[in-house]
């Protein structure tokens, strides 16, 4: 691994050599197929249900740092039928996953609230793992307008 002076004196070296250096480092960003893996790794491969999980978060905001999220999921919240989990994933972000929040009864209430950053405008997953071993799945969407969203 490459501390930053070590890079940087590559770089300058690349560069001094005549080749572009503005495309050696690009940022790294997620896409649909690494949210749906992340989904099934944090889930256990477990296939998803669609229903239960109600999201809400902006349609459209110029925050992209902020992006207010709340999550809720219907269950009674008792100790044989409760949500055991909620994970929320970004699909475009450079890393996936947002947060997770491990549940058990005694919340009463299957419902989080966060803040998010996005990058761009993209689509939001939320699955919940169930106590029975099920997981639910929804997906939400919020357009950022205005600039480079919070992960640019």
């Amino acid at each position: 691994m490459l501390n930053r002076r070590e890079l940087l004196v590559l770089c300058g070296v690349w560069a001094a050599a005549g080749f572009p250096v503005g495309g050696l480092l690009k940022p790294a960003h997620a896409g649909p197929g690494d949210a749906k893996k992340r989904i099934a790794e944090l889930t256990g491969g477990v296939e998803p249900q669609k229903g239960r999980i109600d999201i809400t978060l902006p349609k459209v905001t110029d925050q992209g740092r902020f992006v207010p999220i709340r999550v809720s999921v219907d269950s009674p919240m008792t100790e044989s039928d409760h949500v055991r989990a909620i994970h929320i994933v970004a699909e475009r972000n450079p890393t996936p996953e947002v947060a997770s929040f491990r549940l058990s009864a005694a919340n009463g209430k299957a419902q989080v609230s966060t803040r998010i950053r996005m990058l761009q405008t993209q689509v939001i997953i939320v699955a919940a793992e169930m106590s029975d071993g099920s997981v639910y799945l929804a997906k939400g969407r919020s357009k950022i307008t205005g600039g480079a969203g919070g992960c640019g």
